[in-house]
């Protein structure tokens, strides 16, 4: 029997790439050519998995529900997002609008959905897994799914539900959080010999 690996869930806006901030809040880059990457995440994504992390995307996009975003474009900037950091295992999307009045979709974020279906996909260990992003229903979705939580703090203008286990001011440091934990040191380790 395999073991199950950990994961660490990404979201995408604001913790991949740079958000565009708009009256204190971050929204989604509408194009390709806005879509760019922090400058630290690809080295950081690369020591995450150099370490033994399964690395998923989990990201909302609701603006393709709603009619104002093209699925087609979302996908144009996930095949770049998978060219620059190609240690990406999967990247899960959830369409949902997210209206009020809109029945629950299990995969949107807060609810724990995509991560739950990655985990079942992939054979990952949530117990042993990070959920990082930096808006509230990240943070919510570690939780409701089980994982610990890395919170990167922009400053935007809404409140947190759930406290993260860590607070950070970028990815970079969010992967340092991750990687100085004791279990981080013993993935590549050698399993004993039965």
């Amino acid at each position: 029997m395999t073991a199950l690996r950990p994961a660490v869930f990404v979201d995408r806006d604001g913790t991949l790439n740079v958000p565009v901030i708009r009256d204190g809040n971050p929204f989604a880059p509408a194009t390709v050519d806005e879509f760019q990457l922090f400058p630290e995440v690809p080295a950081a994504c690369r020591e995450l998995h150099a370490a033994g992390y399964a690395l998923v995307v989990a990201t909302n996009q609701p603006d393709v529900g709603r009619g104002l975003q093209s699925q087609s474009v979302i996908e144009a900037m996930h095949a770049q997002l998978r060219h620059l950091i190609p240690e990406i295992e999967r990247i899960e999307v959830c369409y949902s609008p997210g209206r009020a009045g809109d029945p629950a979709d299990p995969r949107r974020k807060p609810a724990p959905g995509m991560l739950l279906d990655a985990a079942r996909e992939l054979g990952l260990d949530l117990t042993r897994s990070w959920m990082v992003g930096d808006r509230w229903r990240d943070v919510d979705c570690g939780h409701n799914a089980g994982v610990r939580t890395v919170f990167i703090d922009f400053g935007y203008e809404e409140q947190l539900h759930a406290v993260p286990d860590f607070t950070v001011p970028s990815f970079a440091a969010a992967a340092r959080i991750i990687l100085a934990q004791p279990e981080s040191q013993k993935l590549n380790e050698p399993l004993p010999s039965p």
